[in-house]
């Protein structure tokens, strides 16, 4: 006990010193929200990398997903890896640095107004971020209550504060920059600790083949035919695992807490680097993750279960932790806690930002006849907001927890696919098509908020929506992505494109003539 609490009281003298020492960063808006704009390729990859992966991946995900597809839901992992990393960082990143600094936008709904001229985008893509990063950021601390309570037998509701607190002063404090270096630290901890508990549960299962073996035996119950099915390549149900991957992948591109990092990164070397660098985080600890609950099989007979006879997916990964000696259940707190920290810094401080600069300034200006706020106000406010929603954040957290409240937990599942189904296609098309027309963007968002509104509420009312398939938020989910993605070309193909020199000089910034080394880019010396 004594080992545990010395590792947790060092992690947060750790956390809190770091946003001291980030505080001279944190002086204007830019600073706070951005890191000036500056921040190098380690620091953006592993920022990335852990507000990517939270505790709702490591415990609940991996738990939920292992059991059902076993040993292939490792997949899921290298989707995350290849398309939610490599991919958006080649895709999105250096288009999304360029237009962002020509538009002058530090958040996802500014861009959007400030892309397609629309201040009522804006809004609407503000509010979107508020209504379903909340309950998003509330789902954070749900991994903490059954490891807190392993380990320490300590109450919910404490480990709850003490993780708010401890993100609130760092984030207040240190701003972007001190968010930054934290889930570098926290990203180390995560790889470490992900090694080494996949080891420690293969070796109590008698090392891996005999870990495999032990769940080749097990029959599924969906797919009772296929023997081994826990240990098949693709599982025994390959279409749904699909939905998972593509979701939990291709779904980071539309998230503001994601894409926000491309914002802040320095230069053209720190993409490249990045990009690799964030790509082998993902394999290590999504791929990591995923593999481990693959096993939660094995550890069918000390899990609990429903009324109904389902398992609470929830106790699967802890019950696999529970005979792990006392300081690897220690590294795996600390893992947990950096997982969740790391996470809910990014959201509140996207939340803040957002709705600070895109609603708060503009009703300002508005009120007081043009005149905005000034950037000591600006910063005050983003601080006040971000103080509020972990409060928010943590008040439904505990509310979910002690109480039969359902409905946060059922929200908290469909806020993911309603903020990638409503901005990843006009986020998309909009970095890299003029075309692309602001009454494609509000088909969007319609389209991605009422596809999930509508799976929640056939979800409450025990309806089905469209067919059984797409009951699933993940799959109504991946069915609002899609959508975006057809409904934005198309809708612009047959509505009228606006400001069209104004666009012209948008794209005009990726034009620009730069100096490179020749290991860059060969010289043709005949010209």
């Amino acid at each position: 006990m004594l080992l545990k609490i010395l590792l947790l009281i060092l992690f947060f003298a750790v956390m809190i010193g770091v946003g001291i020492y980030c505080r001279r960063t944190a002086s204007d808006v830019q600073g706070f929200v951005l890191g000036g704009r500056n921040v190098g390729s380690w620091l953006t990859a592993f920022a990335f990398g852990t507000s990517y992966f939270s505790a709702v991946i490591f415990v609940g995900y991996a738990g939920q997903f292992g059991w059902k597809y076993g040993l292939s839901a490792t997949w899921i992992g290298i989707g995350n890896a290849l398309i939610g990393s490599l991919l958006a960082w080649r895709i999105l990143g250096r288009r999304t640095r360029l237009m962002t600094q020509y538009l002058q936008s530090a958040t996802m709904p500014d861009f959007f107004g400030k892309r397609f001229f629309s201040g009522a985008l804006k809004v609407a893509a503000s509010v979107i971020v508020f209504v379903f990063l909340i309950p998003y950021t509330a789902s954070l601390y749900n991994g903490l209550s059954r490891l807190f309570s392993m380990a320490f037998n300590v109450d919910y509701l404490w480990c709850v504060l003490a993780m708010a607190v401890l993100t609130g002063i760092y984030v207040l404090v240190g701003g972007y920059m001190a968010t930054a270096v934290n889930d570098f630290i926290q990203g180390m901890i995560m790889l470490v600790g992900i090694c080494a508990v996949i080891v420690a549960v293969l070796n109590g299962n008698g090392g891996f083949s005999s870990a495999v073996a032990s769940l080749s035996n097990i029959q599924s119950e969906v797919a009772p035919e296929l023997n081994g099915a826990f240990v098949s390549f693709l599982g025994p149900q390959p279409i749904y695992l699909l939905g998972v991957v593509l979701l939990t992948s291709l779904g980071t591109w539309g998230l503001p807490q994601m894409v926000g990092k491309f914002y802040a990164i320095r230069n053209e070397a720190a993409i490249r680097k990045g990009t690799f660098i964030s790509t082998f985080f993902a394999i290590i600890v999504a791929g990591g993750c995923y593999f481990l609950g693959g096993f939660g099989r094995l550890y069918g007979q000390s899990i609990e279960y429903t009324a109904a006879g389902t398992p609470v997916y929830d106790s699967i990964v802890p019950s696999m932790l529970a005979s792990l000696p006392d300081l690897m259940i220690g590294v795996v707190i600390i893992l947990v806690l950096s997982a969740s920290m790391s996470t809910l810094s990014s959201l509140v401080l996207t939340s803040g930002s957002t709705l600070t600069l895109d609603i708060i300034d503009p009703a300002v200006a508005k009120v007081r006849k043009g005149v905005r706020m000034n950037d000591r106000r600006q910063l005050l406010c983003i601080r006040l907001l971000v103080l509020f929603f972990i409060l928010v954040s943590s008040v439904l957290a505990i509310v979910q927890a002690k109480s039969s409240v359902t409905f946060i937990a059922q929200l908290m599942g469909i806020s993911w696919g309603a903020l990638a189904g409503a901005f990843l296609a006009p986020f998309l098309y909009g970095l890299y098509w003029k075309r692309t027309t602001s009454a494609s963007v509000w088909a969007s968002f319609i389209a991605g908020v009422a596809v999930m509104c509508g799976c929640m509420y056939c979800t409450f009312t025990g309806k089905v929506f469209i067919s059984p398939y797409f009951t699933s938020p993940i799959n109504a989910g991946v069915l609002a992505m899609l959508l975006g993605l057809v409904i934005v070309p198309v809708v612009s193909l047959v509505s009228r494109m606006g400001h069209k020199e104004e666009v012209r000089r948008m794209f005009a910034c990726y034009d620009n003539t730069v100096v490179v080394h020749a290991s860059t880019s060969l010289v043709d010396e005949e010209n």
